[in-house]
């Protein structure tokens, strides 16, 4: 597997690619068949672009960016948001971009993202379960934030119902959202992104 040297330029690349994810991270948006806590944003987009273009540690360092970015100007959760963010979000770009490094065609890409949403979906369960909630719990009630998860699906009962029902499946429809947007728009960025 080849290093990515973190130059001048390569830095660039990372400082443009987390700006844009930190715009597209502001942008998020609940849908209604999961927990209103729950929001859809884009921001992996540009950390997967950047994943596969510039390296694994790229991707990583564009998550980073982009949660420190929305930690100091938008954080409503204390920080415990963009925590969550970067753990399923590095479980996510980091394998994927391991993957597609080791052979830069199509199907490795497919299949680092399939394995980057089967990783993200599994990081999502036990980090949700064990830190993340029990940290949210200490803003808001416990039985206030399964109730979130209890109005969008009534089998979501507890704090494991929670993770199984709610986040789970938000997290497989998220990362399959973000491969599909990827696969569509890599070929164009990343010809910018490798040339400059």
């Amino acid at each position: 597997m080849k290093k990515t040297k973190l130059d001048t330029r390569t830095l660039v690349k990372i400082s443009i690619l987390s700006v844009m994810a930190f715009i597209l991270m502001v942008f998020d948006f609940p849908l209604p068949i999961f927990p209103l806590f729950l929001k859809v944003d884009l921001s992996d987009v540009p950390a997967l672009i950047g994943g596969f273009a510039l390296g694994p540690v790229a991707g990583v360092l564009i998550q980073l960016i982009k949660v420190f970015l929305h930690f100091i100007v938008k954080t409503s959760t204390g920080g415990v948001g963009e925590l969550s963010n970067f753990i399923v979000g590095t479980a996510y770009v980091l394998p994927a971009a391991m993957i597609y490094h080791m052979k830069k065609d199509r199907f490795h890409a497919i299949v680092g993202a399939l394995v980057g949403t089967i990783s993200m979906t599994i990081v999502g369960v036990l980090s949700n379960y064990f830190i993340i909630i029990p940290f949210y719990s200490k803003m808001m009630p416990i039985e206030a934030i399964v109730e979130l998860g209890t109005i969008v699906n009534s089998r979501i009962v507890d704090v494991w119902t929670l993770v199984l029902y709610g986040i789970t499946p938000f997290n497989i429809f998220k990362g399959l959202l973000i491969a599909l947007i990827t696969m569509l728009i890599y070929k164009k960025i990343s010809v910018i992104l490798k040339n400059n």
